[in-house]
């Protein structure tokens, strides 16, 4: 299709800085609206995120079949999860935090122990339909956090409207990756996103 017009369904400044970073030119449509799952416990979280980035490449793509082409719609979904324990492969996923006391209760159950920051993507062809889906796990781990180290970081704002109450990009000390893409934890797994852009033939940049 030769140079694709490139649409980022995401309001995230973070996702919008990594993809200018890369050079690419874009515009912006936000999925305001798409009904995403959030379970607490979920089996399959890979399949999760890539599920909910599909649901916001389709519903910008949507808004999109009556212009003239071609674009090529990204959605992406990021989500930190930890084992549940149980009998099952259970994980528990931890999202945006709706308020303070939750992101305490994250960072506690965070502190001293692994956890995973999973990125689903998906790519959408318009007016094609073509799709394409992928996901990128990062594994990190949290040093133990005494309870004057967490209320410090609450109180600073910046664990607001970020995925399991944490921002890597902030430069946190207690905060270290163990494997898997630095990106992804910030919220586009740009690594990916090129191998998947490339197939679609994408040129265009600045």
């Amino acid at each position: 299709m030769g140079l694709e017009y490139l649409i980022l369904a995401s309001q995230s400044p973070r996702r919008q800085a990594l993809l200018a970073e890369s050079g690419r030119l874009f515009s912006v449509i936000p999925a305001e609206g798409v009904d995403e799952e959030s379970p607490r416990l979920c089996s399959d979280p890979k399949g999760l995120a890539v599920r909910n980035a599909l649901a916001k490449a389709r519903f910008v793509a949507g808004q999109l079949r009556r212009e003239n082409g071609p674009h090529l719609v990204i959605g992406c979904d990021t989500i930190a999860c930890v084992p549940a324990g149980g009998g099952e492969a259970q994980y528990e996923i931890l999202g945006k935090p709706d308020g303070r006391a939750d992101a305490r209760r994250m960072l506690s159950l965070l502190s001293g122990s692994d956890h995973l920051v999973i990125s689903g993507l998906a790519l959408i062809e318009v007016p094609s339909g073509r799709e394409v889906t992928a996901s990128e796990t990062t594994e990190l781990y949290m040093e133990p956090l005494a309870d004057p180290v967490i209320e410090d970081y609450l109180e600073s704002g910046k664990w607001q409207g970020k995925a399991g109450a944490f921002g890597y990009q902030d430069g946190i000390a207690w905060l270290h990756k163990k494997s898997g893409s630095t990106s992804n934890i910030v919220g586009l797994p740009m690594e990916l996103l090129d191998r998947l852009l490339d197939e679609f033939g994408t040129k265009e940049t600045r």
